[in-house]
């Protein structure tokens, strides 16, 4: 049994129509041609920069990130954060890489809490 993800185009078909836009009235809100989106949801074209993405998400009610992820593409704030920390960053994403998910969720909560001490 295959559990093969949707491209970005799959995705945002399903969740366009799901939510009752016209591939014509979806494209005018993210400013692009009906033409482009349609290419992009049948992954003819490349998937939309990380910010159209960003739009599109909050359009449809999903998750940014995710939407982003998805679309190949890297959250606008991210670039700066490694280089601000290029050498820990990484380091510590290259740590966590295979974390389950909740893993994760208590690694970014212990990050939290660090960050709270260090304001007081």
């Amino acid at each position: 049994m295959s559990s093969k993800r949707k491209t970005f185009g799959a995705m945002l078909r399903e969740k366009r129509l799901a939510k009752g836009y016209s591939l014509r009235k979806f494209a005018g809100l993210i400013k692009v041609s009906p033409t482009y989106l349609s290419q992009v949801e049948q992954d003819v074209a490349d998937p939309p920069t990380a910010e159209r993405a960003r739009k599109i998400a909050e359009l449809l009610g999903e998750n940014p990130d995710e939407m982003i992820a998805l679309a190949g593409r890297l959250p606008e704030d991210i670039p700066d954060l490694i280089r601000n920390q290029p050498q820990e960053l990484p380091d510590l994403l290259r740590a966590a890489h295979g974390l389950t998910a909740e893993d994760l969720h208590r690694l970014r909560e212990q990050a939290l809490k660090m960050k709270g001490k260090e304001k007081q």
